[in-house]
């Protein structure tokens, strides 16, 4: 399984880059991450509870960094095994450019799964990885960027948004 995006955040690319070698951060980023310990130089361990279709599992495993260019890019590698569930492995190739006063976020994800979650189909675990990925890099930006609801702007913005709004959350047109 393979995936890419691009993201806008309102941080410095330093600040990202900081950020994504935080073990504290990774923790509050990672969705269903119980504990993440260890540092750039050794990597880090973590626990991570996940349900995948019908299967959930505790993934332990071990996540490396490298190709380190301060606030520039940097690639990460991690293994882990959920028991009797299967395991998870693969990398992303994170890219982080200064653009619109804030940070390109460009990443490229590579996963490979065995076991049980490799026999829920691809549809599947391709859609479970997009979601997680997607949730990890939201996470990644609220924390770096605050509650938007603060701004007036936004909180305006927020106050139309159900006008425009018909059932179901479908846009009226």
């Amino acid at each position: 399984m393979q995936m890419s995006d691009t993201r806008q955040i309102a941080a410095t690319p330093a600040e990202v880059y900081a950020a994504l070698l935080d073990p504290e951060m990774l923790q509050t980023c990672v969705p269903g991450a119980q504990d993440v310990t260890g540092s750039v130089e050794e990597g880090y361990d973590a626990t991570v509870v996940q349900k995948v279709g019908p299967v959930k599992a505790t993934f332990k495993g071990h996540v490396t960094l490298s190709d380190l260019v301060p606030n520039e890019a940097l690639t990460i590698t991690g293994e882990g095994k959920g028991g009797a569930a299967g395991f998870a492995k693969g990398g992303a190739e994170v890219r982080l450019a200064e653009k619109d006063g804030g940070t390109e976020l460009s990443y490229d994800v590579e996963a490979k799964v065995g076991g049980k979650l490799a026999q829920l189909g691809s549809r599947i675990i391709d859609g479970f990885a997009k979601k997680i990925a997607d949730q990890f890099f939201d996470n990644l930006q609220s924390s770096l960027e605050g509650p938007t609801e603060e701004t007036g702007e936004s909180a305006e913005a927020d106050d139309d948004a159900p006008a425009k709004k018909g059932w179901f959350g479908r846009a009226k047109t």
